[in-house]
């Protein structure tokens, strides 16, 4: 019963995604191919939303549900691990034809071969868990 809030949410999220067409592989295709406004207008709206939440929970000095403070730790800056995760990711979502966040969407809308995009980002989670050590960061 405690974790109905977090169901709800998540369906709620689903019905977004799917109602602004976000899960539509024709908008992703049109994004990669520089043909249409709309996906980049939903990121960029997307981007700016967590700049404006991230300065308010900084400026007013915000707590969590759990009454701590939210600390925010600066990131090392490497151009080389942004870059190479960032084409490995927009690789991805071109050839699947899908962001991660919908994928469960998607799997509700119908497309059962989706459950193998699904499966290889949870092996490709789980093995760079194990790789993580190993890895130049």
């Amino acid at each position: 019963m405690k974790y109905l809030k977090f169901l709800f949410t998540g369906t709620l999220f689903g019905i977004i995604l799917s109602k602004a067409e976000i899960i539509s592989w024709y908008r992703i295709y049109e994004m990669f191919r520089f043909e249409s406004f709309h996906m980049y207008g939903i990121i960029g709206s997307a981007v700016c939303l967590g700049i404006l939440g991230v300065q308010l929970i900084k400026r007013k000095r915000l707590n969590s549900q759990r009454g701590t403070p939210i600390q925010f730790s600066p990131k090392n800056s490497s151009i080389t691990r942004y870059l190479v995760g960032g084409i490995m990711f927009g690789l991805g979502w071109a050839l699947v034809g899908a962001c991660p966040g919908p994928l469960f969407t998607l799997v509700g809308y119908g497309y059962g071969s989706i459950l193998i995009v699904i499966a290889g980002s949870l092996l490709g989670t789980f093995s760079y868990g194990i790789l993580r050590s190993k890895l130049p960061h």
